[in-house]
């Protein structure tokens, strides 16, 4: 499917018909920050939303409420006749549709994917109605809290990778001839969410995804998200020295970091093969 780029003066049909037919039969991941709000919204804990509403231990929303647009089912969060349940916390993917969002060499762009704008198919009455800039379209949704936690948690999915790493190659397991942990970094980048979801385990699912932080400064509660990610390693990883624990401490770290990947839209069997060749290149075996 052909990709777009768009700029933020460009005019494009992004004034809403409120027509509700972009909730249903789609696929929206979470961050842990977005994850955060939306139960606050909800009025409910984290862990009451992430069980009710989500897949895969949080990382992507329930769309299971009832069948409408041609036959698809609704987001969770959709109120026949109403709309969204939780509109002032809902993720960026939603705030950005019909737009995608990706950085390039630290450089941020927007796109669509289509031959056709996609609210030109959903929605054709939009023809009626103004046209926006796209700067303007992402100002009235409020995306700027929602990038800078999407951004932060790229980065540290990557910590949680170094984390991998380090178990890896400063601890002398690849020194030592080890070849599987490798050929298991490479099987968790093509695993079924729910699998990878069952090998990370409950406890690290919930440190990941439902973390005991009130912030709500993305940068702040990202960063404190951190705090708490590295201390669980240290306590966890601090004293073990048989090589097969430094084995299962960086497939756990590593799959914890594709986890996040994928809840952050980012493919786990193409970073799993970069994070590979980087080991690799660093001593590693496979």
């Amino acid at each position: 499917m052909q990709t777009k780029l768009v700029n933020l003066q460009n005019k494009l049909y992004l004034t809403c018909s409120r027509t509700g037919n972009c909730c249903f039969g789609k696929v929206i991941y979470l961050n842990p920050w977005e994850l955060f709000h939306l139960a606050k919204e909800k009025k409910i804990t984290p862990r009451e939303f992430r069980d009710l509403y989500s897949d895969f231990g949080g990382i992507r929303l329930k769309f299971d409420g009832k069948v409408g647009y041609k036959g698809l089912q609704a987001c969770s969060q959709y109120v026949p006749n109403f709309g969204c349940d939780v509109h002032m916390g809902r993720p960026l993917a939603c705030r950005l549709y019909p737009l995608g969002r990706q950085i390039q060499n630290e450089k941020v762009e927007y796109m669509y994917q289509g031959d056709n704008f996609p609210c030109l198919d959903l929605c054709p009455e939009v023809v009626n109605l103004e046209q926006l800039p796209v700067g303007d379209y992402l100002n009235d949704q409020k995306t700027a809290s929602f990038e800078k936690a999407q951004d932060a948690y790229l980065e540290l999915m990557q910590n949680i990778a170094d984390i991998a790493f380090e178990l890896l190659l400063e601890t002398g397991l690849a020194a030592s001839g080890d070849k599987k942990t490798l050929r298991i970094w490479r099987k968790m980048g093509s695993e079924l969410p729910e699998m990878l979801a069952k090998r990370i385990g409950q406890e690290w699912l919930d440190c990941l995804m439902i973390p005991d932080i009130s912030e709500e400064s993305p940068i702040a509660f990202v960063s404190e998200h951190n705090n708490l990610i590295l201390t669980k390693a240290q306590e966890a990883f601090g004293a073990i020295q048989t090589h097969q624990e430094l084995h299962e401490a960086s497939v756990l770290m590593m799959g914890v970091a594709l986890h996040l990947a994928r809840g952050l839209g980012a493919n786990p069997k193409e970073l799993s093969e970069l994070w590979i060749d980087i080991a690799k290149n660093n001593g590693a075996k496979e």
